[in-house]
């Protein structure tokens, strides 16, 4: 059974006062350095996994793609998406990322952001997104950065004033599973090494072209001041990989 807390009232409520939820793309601290990772959108066919309210299928319309198909599978996600558009150029379906299923060289560009440390089986998804894609193929994503998710914990060491002190990493090499806190509940979330990432990318047939660990910018900081220790350490890791032709 695929984790889907999304459809939980009460997480749904708490994941929708988030300011990313409410202000979209441009709240998002990582989007400006996301954004300069996309390719060309324009006339191309966009597949977005974990699409969840849709912010990224609507930019990619908005830059003239063909065609925008958007994958989530939390139905609270998916109603919310669909009321922010009525653009037929994008197509809403409800299904766990890892049972994607698309024809062979469908899509031009493959994107996801901040949805497969949720994913148990990385290999799988790279597989799939592999074969869906045209060859030449962009797929970019974005993560929890390896060295967030070490620890199931999350959070800083304090001192006994409760200032932050450092960000500790430990069990690093020990992937998997972990049982992190988040918006007041367990959530599950899969712990893989930058290694892993980017050697299972490799064997499934990409070509590494970017990768960001990016901090809020000034802009982000001065809107949002409580985000400045996120310059301390990453918190998100991007990368930009192509199909092998």
């Amino acid at each position: 059974m695929k984790q889907n807390k999304y459809d939980d009232p009460g997480f749904f409520a708490n994941y929708s006062q988030m300011p990313r939820s409410t202000g979209g793309l441009n709240a998002a601290g990582e989007w400006q350095v996301f954004r300069a990772l996309l390719p060309e959108l324009k006339d191309k066919k966009v597949l977005d996994l974990g699409c969840g309210f849709g912010w990224h299928c609507r930019y990619a319309s908005e830059q003239q793609a063909r065609s925008v198909i958007g994958v989530d599978l939390s139905e609270n996600m998916l109603k919310r998406a669909r009321e922010g558009t009525s653009d037929p150029a994008i197509e809403y379906i409800q299904l766990a990322i890892e049972d994607i299923n698309f024809a062979a060289e469908q899509f031009d560009v493959v994107i996801s952001s901040l949805a497969f440390h949720y994913v148990e089986n990385f290999e799988l998804v790279c597989k799939k997104v592999n074969h869906a894609l045209k060859p030449g193929g962009s797929f970019v994503f974005s993560i929890e950065h390896p060295i967030f998710t070490a620890l199931a914990t999350q959070d800083w060491y304090h001192d006994e004033n409760g200032n932050r002190l450092h960000w500790p990493v430990d069990g690093y090499q020990d992937e998997g599973q972990r049982t992190a806190r988040f918006l007041d509940n367990n959530v599950i979330k899969y712990h893989r090494t930058l290694e892993t990432h980017i050697n299972t990318l490799i064997d499934a047939g990409f070509q590494i072209t970017r990768i960001s660990e990016p901090q809020p910018s000034k802009e982000v900081l001065e809107e949002y001041p409580e985000m400045k220790d996120e310059t301390r350490r990453p918190i998100f890791l991007l990368i930009a990989a192509v199909k092998n032709s």
